[in-house]
């Protein structure tokens, strides 16, 4: 019995059977998210773990895999072939012949390692970095396109290899947004000094004979056994007491002195540093030391001195800035100084402070706040004549001194970017040469005719001013 179309009841039930199954694989591999490929060859990309189904329009009476670690096949229907990834990351070739061993088709298979748990851990710690693309080779594992900031770049590498099985990762992202940071350090420092200082010196001569006291080092003794005897006098006594009768003389030396002093620091530097990097300043000098060596040789050595600053910012997210601040500020102390092979060398007073803080950009942070106050008090006087009630204080030296200092340090960090040469003022660019008349008879530092703007014409008029804390001439 025949249909319709001519065909036997028994060969129209065998095609209908034969569509139904490979409507059924074709539904399965579907759901199952294996791919269904048609063609004439060409190159397939899997994912480890992975199959994909290629469906051929001429019956397929043998298949080929060039390397079954890489990939394997099995064909499934005489049109079908059911091609699955190994669990090794590399390249193959499938080959597919028809009858008379005619080649139908040649496909190139690359296998990749499967990164989809890697994609799907960033996704879900980092959902805001949309930019990040995750890519594998056979070997590495490379991450591409851009994050937020150095910091998330840092952890989603550190997540990647604990998903990567081993393999190494290759760093190819970039980092968006200013990566740029100014920092602004304000070092503001008084320091105040009061000393108080009386000593008593005599020297006493009868005849040919001279006495003398070493209370304050007032006076002293010159000459010998070939030469008379003969008093000095140092530098530091201002007033003397003299009584003479008869043969008897009586010289008394007074050193009293108040002294007030002060003095002021104030550093304003500015830095500019790419995140993770240091950036140094110095607004100061150096001085030589001395160092020996062998053979009797001396070296020199050069130490750093004035206000020194080190800091190495780090963007964070959300316009936060990281830093490792190091401010320090010292200056040369000759009271304290040393003789190394006839070469004096002064000690160094400092004040520094090393930190790590965090702040927002155009944020200020204190970070060091140094008050001091020392207070020193001398007396040095004879035995039993110094403690004497009435004439106690002609064998007495005293000495009084006050020292404050009071130091703070404010930083200030920003996020910056390249600026335009074109409008960025100089302090030269209102400076006018000034005239002979203007210089000899008006005593002005700057010409006032031909200026634009014009200055103040004052003579001595002088300020800081402009956006960088130009010395501006007025």
């Amino acid at each position: 019995m025949c249909n319709r179309l001519g065909l036997p009841t028994a060969k129209r039930r065998e095609i209908l059977v034969g569509l139904a199954l490979v409507l059924v694989l074709y539904t399965g591999c579907r759901a199952a998210g294996v791919g269904v490929i048609s063609g004439r060859g060409g190159k397939i990309d899997l994912v480890a773990g992975k199959s994909v189904v290629i469906k051929s329009a001429v019956p397929i009476i043998r298949v080929s895999s060039a390397n079954e670690s890489v990939a394997t096949v099995a064909a499934i229907s005489p049109n079908q072939v059911y091609v699955t990834a190994g669990k090794t990351p590399g390249v193959t070739n499938i080959t597919l012949w028809q009858a008379q061993d005619k080649i139908v088709a040649i496909y190139n298979v690359e296998v990749s390692p499967d990164m989809s748990r890697v994609r799907e851990k960033i996704r879900q710690v980092f959902p805001g970095e949309r930019g990040l693309i995750v890519t594998a080779g056979n070997d590495s594992v490379t991450l591409a396109g851009t994050v937020s900031s150095a910091p998330v770049m840092s952890q989603i590498c550190e997540l990647a290899k604990q998903y990567c099985e081993g393999k190494p990762v290759i760093n190819a992202a970039r980092v968006s947004g200013i990566q740029q940071v100014m920092l602004e350090v304000r070092v503001a420092e008084m320091d105040r000094s009061l000393t108080k200082r009386l000593s008593l010196d005599f020297v006493t001569q009868t005849g040919g004979s001279i006495g003398t006291s070493v209370l304050g080092g007032l006076a002293g003794l010159t000459g010998g056994s070939s030469s008379p005897l003969s008093a000095t006098v140092a530098t530091t006594a201002n007033s003397l007491f003299h009584i003479a009768g008869g043969a008897v003389s009586w010289t008394q030396f007074i050193d009293a002195l108040k002294e007030d002093g002060l003095v002021k620091i104030l550093a304003e530097p500015t830095l500019v540093a790419m995140s993770g990097q240091t950036a140094k300043f110095l607004a100061g000098g150096q001085f030589p030391v001395p160092v020996p060596q062998g053979l009797g040789t001396v070296g020199i050595e050069y130490k750093p001195y004035g206000v020194q600053l080190k800091f190495t910012p780090t963007v964070l997210d959300g316009g936060r800035i990281s830093m490792k601040v190091a401010p320090d500020v010292s200056e040369l102390d000759f009271n304290n100084a040393i003789t190394i092979q006839g070469t004096t060398v002064p000690a160094l007073t400092e004040r520094g402070v090393e930190t790590v803080l965090e702040l927002g950009d155009g944020q200020s942070f204190a970070i060091a706040g140094l008050l001091q106050d020392n207070i020193t008090e001398t007396i040095a006087k004879f035995p039993g004549l110094g403690n004497l009630p009435v004439l106690g204080p002609l064998f007495r030296s005293s000495k009084f001194q006050r020292n404050q200092t009071e130091l703070i340090v404010i930083v200030t960090p920003h996020l910056v970017k390249p600026l335009n040469m074109q409008n960025q003022p100089l302090p030269t660019d209102h400076y006018t040469e000034p005239s002979d008349t203007d210089f000899f008879l008006k005593g002005l530092l700057q010409g006032c005719q031909s200026a634009t703007p014009p200055p103040i014409c004052q003579p001595g008029d002088q300020g800081l001013d402009g956006q960088f804390g130009h010395a501006l001439p007025r």
